[in-house]
């Protein structure tokens, strides 16, 4: 198995922008099956890294509460 350590401090993007890279290529057939496998499982490891970044940025997400005449009031988690 790979060793995707790095991936672990990757920001969302570089990490989407990698994933992507990775599907074209899979999609395109041009790499041979030892490197499809390869790149296959750092996929995955990249995909499990942006759901994370993903949950931990909806856990931070706030509803801004606002009284009856439309003025903010304060904040609230965000329903899921």
């Amino acid at each position: 198995m790979a060793d995707n350590d790095d991936v672990k401090t990757l920001s969302f993007e570089a990490a989407l922008a990698q994933l992507e890279e990775i599907v074209g290529k899979l999609e395109s057939g041009r790499a041979p099956l030892a490197e499809s496998i390869s790149i296959y499982e750092r996929g995955e490891a990249l995909k499990a890294h942006c759901e994370k970044l993903l949950k931990a940025a909806e856990a931070r997400i706030e509803k801004i509460t606002l009284s009856r005449d439309g003025k903010p009031t304060g904040t609230e988690p965000l329903d899921a």
